[in-house]
């Protein structure tokens, strides 16, 4: 086998993997097929890729466009091995996305790849970033998904003022963020609290607070931690884990990246 698959998270209706793919000029292309509609960023090498939307030749910063069931190629004539982040969906959780986004009229693509866009730029780097630590993919995938739909239809941004429901909806969303930071807060849960189709809740949360759920639930995490640290003499490892992060590396390195400072330093300061 070329090609390795390695799963970095899911949920219900959408996976993210890191695919690694070793196939040289010595090596004959096959005919494989999409078992999602998928985007797929590539990370490094490049490859020729074809579908019945068309073909490519795809580098670093491009993004590949699959459709459900439809059979693809992708050959390496002229230089060996790439390096993909897949983003994958089943058709009822893309529907959910292309209604949101205003001019979109078809769940799928029409075209096999859009090339690396400026106006995509910090969304993939934010992906990669994501992937790295494993965090917050499932927000990418839909802000990916919804910049990528955006951009086949010819839709502007689609700004709109929310709704007083919306503002509502939001408003209790933060409520209970600010009550139970520290717990597991997927997107999808928070969406079904508000009674919001995961993007629409992702758009929104993002049109009124100005910043996308996980980094709100991230900030309020280190606020807490930042307090405990001045207010306390516990120790920094017990902080970090009654606030909600998994390890202490984790949280030693997304606080000093926040804060500027280490969780020590901060506390010494």
């Amino acid at each position: 086998m070329t090609t390795t698959a390695h799963r970095l998270a899911s949920g219900p209706g959408w996976r993210v993997s890191d695919i690694v793919c070793t196939a040289g000029p010595d090596d004959r292309p096959f005919e494989e097929e999409h078992p999602h509609h998928c985007i797929a960023i590539v990370r490094s090498g490049t490859f020729r890729y074809r579908s019945a939307q068309g073909s490519a030749v795809l580098a670093p910063g491009s993004l590949l466009l699959g459709n459900r069931g439809a059979c693809f190629e992708c050959g390496h004539e002229h230089a060996a091995g790439d390096r993909c982040l897949a983003f994958q969906f089943e058709p009822a959780y893309l529907e959910g996305i292309v209604a949101s986004v205003p001019g979109a009229r078809r769940i799928g693509f029409a075209q096999a790849q859009l090339p690396p866009l400026p106006r995509l730029a910090g969304l993939t780097a934010a992906a990669e970033l994501a992937a790295d630590d494993r965090d917050g993919l499932e927000e990418i995938a839909l802000r990916l998904a919804g910049a990528v739909t955006g951009l086949l239809s010819d839709a502007g941004p689609g700004a709109r003022t929310p709704s007083a429901r919306d503002q509502r909806r939001i408003t209790r969303a933060l409520r209970h963020i600010e009550a139970h930071c520290e717990e597991a807060l997927s997107l999808g849960a928070l969406a079904r609290q508000a009674a919001m189709s995961p993007y629409h809740f992702l758009r929104t949360f993002r049109a009124i607070v100005g910043m996308t759920p996980h980094q709100y639930v991230l900030r309020s995490r280190l606020h807490r931690a930042a307090l405990l640290l001045r207010r306390t003499e516990r120790p920094v490892a017990g902080i970090a884990f009654d606030c909600g992060f998994g390890d202490l590396s984790t949280f030693n390195r997304r606080f000093k990246r926040v804060m500027g400072k280490s969780p020590n330093a901060y506390r010494g300061a």
